[in-house]
């Protein structure tokens, strides 16, 4: 236990930090939209069940209606065609181990400040890995585009008349992420693990589809990669344990010095 033991003072004492890496989840949420003949995802919506009045005179608690990849949010293989018959691929069965890992944070957001189609290539993972070393098995890899700062709804979607712009991955750094570096699976500030215009690529959303496919996760709608190291910080995201889940909103920590 001295290594609980020691965690627990650290963070007593202020030497480690816990990061909140998670958007507020509420009405004002901004939700992904898919082209009008496919399904779409609500909006959030909360109906009142009792506040303190004669339907529960000592409690308070609400109804929710909401979408499971709808705000800071955890995708699970089975959410994509690729991943759907891999083994322990939905929320209630993937192994718990695999929601901690160590962070690996890639800062482009300069880059994505002059080009909000901005891709990372496996060029510039290279580049990070240069500095900080080989990203490690069953880490979380984070791209830090700073887009959390965009809390105007309109601006975070950022929706042209030809589609949604924002960064995101090429194919083949979600090919070299997923199966040579072998992640837990990539984390992003956007509404989505895919670039905005992804569903013109070939193949459409190939971030969601390699990841997926080869049995790892997405985060996204993540806010304050900024406070975090490049290399260690733990991050912890566990979603709810929804039977036969795809995905699940949830509260993403990150532990750091």
């Amino acid at each position: 236990m001295s290594l609980l033991t020691q965690l627990v003072d650290e963070l007593n004492a202020g030497s480690l930090r816990i990061v909140d890496l998670t958007q507020p989840l509420g009405p004002d949420t901004p939700v992904i939209g898919l082209p009008p003949m496919f399904g779409q995802s609500p909006g959030v919506t909360m109906e009142v069940i009792s506040h303190f009045d004669d339907k529960g005179p000592g409690w308070y608690w609400n109804v929710l209606h909401l979408g499971e990849h709808t705000g800071t949010h955890f995708d699970a293989p089975v959410h994509w065609i690729s991943g759907k018959d891999l083994p322990n691929n939905s929320c209630d069965t993937i192994p718990v181990q695999r929601f901690v890992g160590p962070a690996c944070v890639i800062d482009v957001s300069a880059e994505v400040a002059k080009n909000e189609d901005f891709l990372l290539m496996p060029a510039h993972v290279e580049a990070w890995e240069k500095k900080h070393g080989r990203i490690p098995k069953n880490s979380w890899v984070l791209l830090r585009t700073d887009w959390s700062r965009r809390t105007d709804p309109k601006s975070f979607l950022n929706v042209g008349a030809d589609g949604p712009h924002s960064p995101g991955f090429h194919k083949s750094t979600s090919e070299l992420l997923a199966r040579d570096r072998e992640v837990l699976g990539v984390g992003v500030e956007t509404v989505g693990t895919d670039a905005g215009q992804a569903g013109t690529f070939d193949p459409p959303f190939p971030n969601h589809a390699t990841m997926h496919g080869a049995g790892r996760f997405g985060l996204a709608s993540l806010k304050n990669l900024d406070q975090l190291p490049a290399t260690g910080a733990i991050v912890i995201a566990a979603p709810l344990k929804i039977v036969n889940g795809s995905g699940s909103p949830v509260r993403v920590l990150a532990i750091t010095a």
